[in-house]
């Protein structure tokens, strides 16, 4: 998945796919919805970083989850999520210890999804044809005899 510098109303620039680019607000508006989950779990996660809003940068992570096919392409969503985590910082942040709480910050939100965003990246993309229920999926000592 390629991807270039984007910034609709901001002057510092984000980088996004070119398909995030070229999506009208209204797709956009389908697909995305900040940061975090949907539903009351999405409400836990903030969309600033010590008053600094990260929405777009939340927006085109949740872009490139749906849009992507690999573990490659989830790997490049989350560096490109945490890049773009680091840029708002950078702009938005005039204080040292305030841009060093946020990257702080920033490193933990690049971290939950590195390690605990697969269920979201995947939602949706494995074929049922290769899925088993756990309770048939688990081998008992009595079916070994």
């Amino acid at each position: 998945m390629t991807t270039r510098e984007f910034s609709p109303t901001l002057p510092v620039k984000l980088f996004a796919p070119n398909d995030y680019i070229k999506s009208s607000k209204q797709v956009r508006a389908r697909v995305v919805n900040g940061c975090g989950t949907g539903g009351w779990k999405g409400a836990l996660v903030p969309e600033t970083m010590y008053g600094l809003k990260i929405t777009a940068a939340c927006n085109i992570h949740d872009w490139m989850y749906l849009r992507g096919q690999t573990m490659a392409d989830k790997e490049e969503a989350d560096r490109v999520f945490l890049n773009n985590l680091l840029r708002l910082i950078n702009f938005g942040s005039s204080w040292g210890w305030l841009k060093a709480l946020r990257r702080r910050r920033a490193l933990k939100y690049y971290h939950a999804v590195r390690l605990a965003g697969g269920p979201a990246f995947w939602d949706g993309k494995n074929n049922p044809d290769t899925q088993i229920s756990a309770d048939l999926a688990e081998v008992k000592e009595e079916d070994k005899r």
